[in-house]
């Protein structure tokens, strides 16, 4: 079991009235099946990925001022229409 599923499970006994009569299999096994259904990622996956897109974004914007200098010094005249 997740230390989510954990932490959920042992949330939900804490917080509903009656949930520890109810046999902690079903309890964890309807719990995760939500979690399943709600595609969920780690903390470490989402980081990965801000991670990911940050480079991405900071490269694109650097060819993005490398294109305009190079437009900017290509000869009007020169330009196809």
């Amino acid at each position: 079991m997740s230390e989510f599923t954990q932490r959920m499970l042992k949330e939900l006994q804490d917080a509903l009235p009656g949930a520890d009569v109810l046999p902690k299999a079903q309890l964890q096994a309807a719990l995760e099946a939500v979690v399943r259904r709600m595609d969920l990622v780690t903390r470490a996956d989402f980081d990965a990925q801000a991670a990911v897109l940050a480079r991405t974004r900071a490269r694109l914007e650097a060819l993005e001022t490398e294109v305009a200098a190079l437009e900017h010094t290509i000869d009007p005249s020169s330009r196809a229409s």
